[in-house]
This record gives C-alpha cells, structure tokens and sequence, in this order.
C-alpha cells in the first residue's frame, strides 16, 4: 500500500513537484480527499460521463470565492490600493488582512506559509490546470458521452484552464505555459525545470483558450446555473485582458521601460514584457470590447423612477442630451436604486442583464457587511474608504467638488458666503430619496452628492436602517471619539471603528442586521465582470487611437478609429445611469480629458469591486497614487469642529505603508524558484 499509493502522490510546486519515497509513509496519505481526483486510481474518474464532469466541475471548486478580496484575501485586493484601509494590521500570523500587508511591503517570497495561506495560490492554479488537461486528455474515453455532452464538457474545460492561468497571469505575471501536457509524476527534475513564458506569449496564449472555449460555451444559463460560465464571460475576459495588454505598462513606452526594462528572462535574454509601444493592441481591446456589447444580451441594470426619485438637477448646460429618457438621457430612472439593487440583492443577480458573470456568495455578508456595520449594531466598523474616494464622486449635476466650492459643495467656512459660521457647514433639514433616508444636521461635503455616494459610502451620521431587526434599526452612525461606534466607543483599546470615518457600504441592503429581534440578511451575488466595464473599456481604447485599424476577430472583423460618437455614446450610458450628465464637447474633443474621466469614472464605479488596484497599474499611475498620503476625517474628534478635519491616519499599518515597483505583482514562493532553477523571480523580489 505504502508503495502504490506513494508512486500516484504528487507535490505540486510549479508543475508537480518530485515524488519522494523516503520522506512519505502510508499515513501521509490515509487522508487523500485532496490527491484522489488527481492521483489515486485516476482511470475510475472518467469510466463515464457523470464521472468525468463530475471531476471537471471539481477543478472549477478549487477556485478561491472571487468576493474573497479583503479578510483571508487570495489577492491583494482594495485594501492593497488607494481605496481600501483598514487600522487592524498587526502583522504576522495574526492578521487576516493580506492586502494591507501587501502595501506594506510585507509580502515576500518567502513570507506565505502558514501566516496568510490565501495569498499563495500559485500552486493551487497549477492544480487545477493540471485536473484539466486530465479532463482534456481524457475526453475520449466514457462510452456514454454524446458528441454534444463532449463539445460542452470540452467548452467548460478550457474555460477554467484558461482562467486559471488568467489569475496567474494578472497577480503574479506571466506563467509557465503547459498547454496540453499533462505532467508526469515520476520525473527527474530536468524533466520540471522550464522557463515562464513572456507576458506576450502567455496574453496571447490564455485569450485564445478563451476563445476556444466561447466556441462552446452556451450564450445563456439558467437561473438554476447560475454562475456557471457563458460566452459572454469569456468574451468579457478576453475585452479585460486585452485592455490591459494595451496599456502602458505593458505596452512599450516610458512606463514599461520603468517597470521592465532590464527584466529579461535568464534563459535566452528575451524581455518579459516587450519594450516596443503597439497601437494596434488598444485597436483588439476595442475590438474585444465591442464584441460584447454586438452580442445584444447585456445592458446596465435600471429601475424606473417612482415618486420617491429624486428630480435631475436644473441647469446642467455641459450636456444637452442629459434631460432626455434613459437611454438616450438621466430621466425616467431612479439612478440610487439603479446602482444600488445590484450589490445589495435586491436585484436578482440570475436574471440581471448587467452580470456578464457573477456567484452567489454568503462572504459579502458574513465578512464584507459585517466588517463595515455599525459596531453598535453587531458590526466591525472597520473595513474603510478613503477621502480620496469620497473627494472622487461628484456632484449631482456633475460637477466636481473643486468647481462647486462654495456654490453647492462646503467643507469649510471659507466656503460659506460672508458672515456664515461653522454650524452652517451642516445640513438643516432631513431628506428622504429613493428609500435613503438622510438627518438633518450631516456635514455639507456628504450633500448633493451623486447617487453612487451614497449608495457606496458609510460616513459620519449616517443612518444604517437595519430593517429586518424589531429592536434595533433606524440607527444612526457616530464616528466621533468615544461616541457609540467611534473611537472607544465600544471599548478603550478596540480597533472597531473607521479610522478614515468612512465605511464601504455598498454592499449592504436596508434590511440586513446582525443584532435584534429577526435580525437577517438578504442573500448577495458578487460581480465578476459587469457590462458597465465593457463599456468603460471600449470608451477608454477608442480613445487611444490615433489612427484607422482593422481587428479580426473571429468571424467578425472591425474597423476602429477615435470615434467621438462611439466614445460618447458607451460612456455617457454608465454616467446617465447614475443621474449625472455625460462627456462635454470639450471633454470629448481631449484625449488626456477622456482619460481622467475615464480613471475617475472606473474608481467610483466599481469601488471595492476589485478593479482599481489592477488600473493604477495598468495605467503606469501606480506610485503616483499610492504616494498620496490616506487621509480621511479625525478619529480623535469628539466634537464637530474638531472631527471634520483631514487627517492623515496615526497608526503604524499606514506609517509602514511602501510605494515600490516591485509590488506590481505577487512574488512567486520561494520554494518555487528554488526547485526551479529556471523559473524567475518577479522583479524587485530578491
């Protein structure tokens, strides 16, 4: 037994790692749920069809819970960016906030183990590519496979091989390439030893997977399948990756020189990431992108509006369709609940035309709500946004905070017209919008906002309705010091409470509560990949062409330019669905205007959705905006004077904080490149 089993074991590292017969003992395998699929008597898994998908969609269950970004992390997530903050980072095997050890530079090669398992999953990808290429190998051999059930399988397959290795591509760079081969288990280790491809050669690999598997992946689900892969998901993916390939990081120039210059791989000194800019690529993005939206499934998720929507503000000017119906205008919809509904579940995510592919997942409750509920009402408090964040957001009408100071933006008394006085900053009256109730008496940054503010943000005398709790609900938030949910509010030395003043709300529905009698929660789906970024996507390549292109793709072929109206008309649609006027003519008419509004536009949108940290990358931005210092209110206020003031926070997660290139990316475990005498490091990684 002790031999048999030990031959079928497998330690993968990289690819499979050597087997050992003088370490392994028959005891080491009496627990084999992680080695059976792969390993032991691996033939009995694909004797017939059920079997065989069975094994299939037991690779897709090694994949980590994509809404998994901030506690216990399988990537950096918002809290590795200008976004995300949080003061409960100790270090060590006690923190569960892998993100924030990630922008403090704790994460090395060698700093995974037992401290933060999630962040490693290079050898979890490899797993599951391997359990794939074992379904593909195999395909042939249950008799009772139809031709249609062997085409889908298939389809199904090479999706998750080809995300697997888009996961490995995105968080530690470009991979080992293994295509088809189903890696022995019995080898030397010349045999393991190869080099990772470059970032070209792995782009251009994983997006044609991805292709392949479009061929034969259904268009549509069912609301019972919800979750499982479509065409449009690997379309969307394709449109992601491709946009990312196009920027400047990646795309030649001054940025990727930075970056990658003199990162060349050991074993032939070819540059990892090419040094030559391509405008051609931003042309494919585009391309990628408009496949998607011609496929006429998707569209961004609306509700009409009722007597409880809030009326467009008056006199926008910057924007002469913006009084017209959506879609062609802001009108006739209700832009909070418009936004809102798709975070919160009250939307049903199985039918939701704007989820090109989403999950349903109890994580956003047990972790992400509670992390930001009210410590009074059973929460953490502490799972944070920036004023960064906040300053981003617009105004109602569409203006910036800058360029409504004083007229319906205040933060300061030198705001207020003359003779006004402190206690003018704040509100007089309640309001009610849309189900958002807001107090009177709120600091005037937080009014007139845009909707995706408040259905996004938590900030200091918020109301959380708790609705479903008889006991506890209608409450009002206080963050000041040694108020009921501020700083000592619930205890001296509790790190409960949002040291910014700010909480990530949006995923938070009016009913969920934690305390209270009938306390509950509505069940969430996270968004993988929304339509709304396809059609930011779009809009931001055709911005960056300067010249006509022709794109195949498939049996599709596209010709692009810097199209005005095609720019206009993707944009504007995610704008006008958050009630705000789209692109001015002088807007449209800069490249570098587009940009900024595209970089504004994507950071509000999918705030939290785990997006911006991969953008201020891709966009060469990275140390620009991470040298920024966090700010947020004063935590040590007790009182409004002193409360309302922009204060950089006093704790050491945030004084350790480190700006470097070689944070790019995830570092590569060093017992990787150890057994591996080929496989490089990722740069700035010793």
């Amino acid at each position: 037994m002790k031999n048999s089993i030990s031959i079928k074991k497998i330690i993968l590292g990289v690819v499979v790692a050597l087997i050992s017969f003088a370490t392994t003992s028959c005891k080491d395998y009496l627990n084999i749920d992680n080695y059976f699929d792969d390993e032991f008597n691996i033939d009995s898994a694909f004797v017939n069809a059920r079997y065989i998908e069975a094994y299939m969609w037991g690779a897709a269950a090694m994949f980590p819970d994509e809404s998994q970004t901030i506690r216990f992390g399988f990537t950096p997530g918002p809290m590795a960016a200008d976004e995300g903050f949080n003061g409960l980072t100790g270090g060590g095997s006690s923190n569960v906030y892998y993100g924030m050890d990630f922008a403090t530079g704790r994460i090395t090669p060698d700093f995974f183990g037992d401290s933060n398992p999630n962040l490693n999953q290079w050898n979890n990808y490899y797993k599951i590519i391997r359990k794939t290429n074992n379904v593909l190998q195999n395909l042939g051999m249950p008799r009772d496979l139809t031709t249609a059930d062997r085409l889908r399988i298939e389809g199904y397959t090479r999706f998750i091989r080809a995300y697997a290795y888009y996961n490995l591509l995105v968080d530690y760079g470009p991979p080992i390439l293994l295509g088809d081969e189903v890696v022995n288990t019995n080898e030397s280790l010349e045999y393991y030893d190869r080099p990772r491809a470059t970032y070209d050669e792995a782009m251009e690999y994983v997006c044609g997977e991805f292709e392949r598997a479009a061929e034969l992946l259904p268009e549509e689900v069912g609301i019972l399948d919800f979750g499982r892969p479509t065409k449009g998901a690997a379309y969307g993916l394709i449109a992601r990756l491709r946009l990312i390939h196009a920027s400047p990081l990646f795309n030649g120039g001054p940025v990727a020189s930075s970056y990658f210059g003199s990162w060349k791989r050991s074993t032939d000194g070819v540059h990892y990431v090419s040094q030559q800019y391509d405008e051609s690529r931003w042309a494919l993005a585009a391309a990628a992108a408009r496949r998607v939206i011609d496929m006429g499934i998707y569209k961004l998720y609306t509700v009409k509006a009722d007597e409880n929507t809030p009326a467009l503000p008056v006199g926008v000017t910057t924007d002469p369709n913006f009084y017209g119906s959506y879609p062609d205008g802001a009108a006739g919809i209700d832009p909070f609940r418009s936004y809102s509904d798709i975070f919160t579940g009250e939307a049903v995510s199985a039918i939701n035309k704007e989820l090109i592919w989403g999950r349903n997942t109890s994580y956003l409750n047990e972790y992400i709500s509670r992390g930001s509920f009210p410590p009074s009402l059973g929460g953490w408090g502490r799972f944070c946004v920036t004023q960064k964040v906040v300053d981003a957001y617009l105004m109602a009408d569409g203006r910036t905070r800058e360029e409504a100071r004083g007229d319906t933006y205040f933060e300061a008394v030198a705001d207020l017209p003359a003779g006004g006085t402190f206690d003018d900053l704040f509100t007089e009256q309640p309001k009610s919008f849309s189900g958002y109730p807001m107090n009177a008496g709120v600091f005037k940054m937080y009014d007139n906002r845009e909707m995706r503010f408040y259905a996004s943000v938590g900030f200091n005398e918020a109301v959380w309705q708790a609705l479903s709790s008889t006991t506890q609900h209608m409450h009002t938030a206080k963050y000041y010091y040694q108020d009921v949910d501020g700083r000592g509010g619930v205890t001296a030395t509790s790190p409960n409470y949002p040291i910014t003043g700010y909480v990530i709300r949006k995923y938070n529905h009016p009913y969920d509560a934690f305390n209270g009698t009938g306390a509950r929660h509505i069940p969430k789906a996270y968004p993988i990949i929304r339509y709304a970024e396809i059609l930011l996507s779009y809009a931001e390549a055709l911005n960056n062409l300067t010249g006509s292109h022709n794109i195949q793709l498939g049996n599709q072929q596209y010709t692009l330019t810097r199209d005005i109206d095609e720019i206009k008309n993707s944009f504007n649609l995610v704008r006008y669905r958050a009630g705000l006027p789209g692109l001015s003519s002088d807007q449209l008419n800069s490249k570098a205007e587009v940009q900024q509004a595209v970089e504004r536009e994507r950071m509000v949108e999918f705030l939290w959705e785990n997006r911006r940290f991969y953008d201020v990358r891709r966009w060469g931005i990275y140390e620009e905006s991470e040298r920024e210092p966090i700010r947020g209110m004063n935590p040590d206020g007790a009182d409004r004077e002193s409360y309302y003031r922009r204060t950089i926070p006093a704790t050491s997660s945030y004084l350790s904080r480190v700006v470097d290139k070689k944070l790019i990316w995830v570092p590569i475990p060093r017992s990787e490149t150890r057994r591996l005498p080929s496989l490089d490091q990722n740069p700035g990684y010793n």
